[in-house]
């Protein structure tokens, strides 16, 4: 699982030199970006949420334990961003990965069966991360890794053809088909929400277009009302709590389309300042049109289900990320500061796994040996606070020691 840097490359982190080496072909900025949200992920340890409830008054934690959590249903936070920012660099990685086995003289039928055995990879780490606390395999495919893998292949398949057209067609293709799929379903205005644990009198219910993207009552709810009971469980799926649906690995694809446009540009050999440029218009014409799209009521912004609409203004969102760390790190040459992304960055799978399998290991660790007391200094509203930022130093620490060694794990 794991290789020297010099060969190593994966769906998240997809370049054959090191990160930290100025050379020609690699984009440190994909690294640091790839970084930044992998540690908004495990940041979750750092438990912003404790501290507005312990302080309702504070501005401060309001704000940071909004961002640390997901929005109701439609909107964006912070931590919103952070499957899409996945999903946005697979698709940036992929020319890069790509033009790298070509290179060595790898035929598309080879490329195409390591694809399918990376995505099949991809799918069970999903199911097994999802299950390490459950009483039996949770077959479930709405996490980050799953739906990668499960829309992986299509991204190559479109992205082996040197035609942008293609590209282009597949995300109109994509976005126009899910939202025409999503609104021949019928919404039933009598529909019993009780019982898909959503509130009655709660205020995410839409009228019109939009009602039918509303929690556990739309087309993607109902494929996996049937597609999930085909699997063993404790009980049958009824609804899943928090409105996420296999299906959205259709419109996540989009999403990987909008980065695979991304890389292909930074790819083709264009000043600087067109990049720049391509990227920002890009960015504000994602945002603009998935605003349009909510407040006409044509399709909401949901993350949840990955509306369209969402497709679109996180996309923007996306590249606005892009933009930002492309100049101050490759353009401007301001790369000291982002050697900790990096780090993190090159190394996302492992992050990734240790966040999901040992958070609670290391924090009984701390606890078994050094007591609650060093943790009760600050007192104990920040006691969450203050165990979660020596976890992530452990985190890091494990990455900085793997990092210097060359050792990055790769699928």
């Amino acid at each position: 699982m794991s290789e020297p840097l010099s060969n190593a490359t994966n769906v998240l982190s997809a370049s054959p030199v090191p990160a930290h080496l100025p050379v020609g072909g690699r984009l440190i900025s994909m690294d640091a970006y790839r970084g930044f949200v992998m540690i908004l992920m495990a940041a979750e340890l750092l438990n912003f949420q404790h501290l507005h409830e312990s302080f309702p008054n504070s501005s401060l934690w309001a704000l940071l334990a909004y961002h640390q959590s997901h929005v109701e249903w439609a909107g964006c936070s912070l931590h919103d961003l952070i499957q899409p920012s996945f999903s946005f660099l697979v698709g940036v990685a992929l020319p890069y990965s790509v033009a790298s086995r070509t290179a060595l003289g790898q035929s598309f039928r080879t490329q195409f069966g390591h694809v399918l055995r990376r995505s099949f990879i991809l799918i069970l780490l999903g199911i097994f991360l999802r299950s390490v606390h459950a009483t039996q395999t949770y077959f479930t495919f709405e996490d980050t890794l799953s739906q990668i893998g499960l829309g992986y292949p299509f991204l190559f398949l479109i992205g082996s053809s040197p035609r942008p057209r293609l590209v282009w067609s597949a995300l109109g293709t994509i976005l126009i088909g899910y939202w025409l799929a999503f609104i021949l379903y019928p919404a039933s205005p009598g529909f019993t929400y009780s019982a898909v644990g959503v509130p009655v009198d709660w205020p995410e219910h839409y009228t019109g277009l939009s009602a039918h993207f509303n929690k556990n009552s739309n087309l993607a709810w109902a494929f996996d009302t049937w597609f999930l009971n085909l699997f063993p469980r404790e009980k049958p799926f009824l609804f899943n709590g928090g409105g996420y649906a296999t299906l959205s690995f259709i419109p996540t694809l989009g999403t990987m389309l909008l980065g695979l446009i991304a890389g292909r540009t930074l790819r083709a050999g264009l000043p600087q300042g067109d990049i720049l440029k391509r990227f920002l218009i890009l960015g504000v014409a994602g945002i603009s049109l998935g605003i349009l799209l909510h407040v006409t009521g044509i399709c909401p912004v949901v993350k949840r289900i990955w509306t369209p609409a969402w497709v679109l203004f996180s996309g923007g969102l996306c590249f606005g990320l892009l933009t930002f760390f492309y100049y101050v790190i490759d353009v401007s040459g301001h790369k000291k500061w982002a050697f900790p992304l990096i780090v993190v960055g090159m190394n996302s799978i492992a992050i990734y796994c240790l966040v999901h399998l040992i958070d609670r290991f290391i924090i009984s660790s701390f606890y078994i040996h050094l007591g609650h007391g060093p943790f009760l200094l600050a007192g104990q509203a920040y006691e969450p606070l203050l165990i979660g930022m020596a976890t992530l130093a452990v985190f890091y620490l494990i990455l900085r020691w793997m990092y210097r060694r060359k050792l990055f794990i790769r699928i």
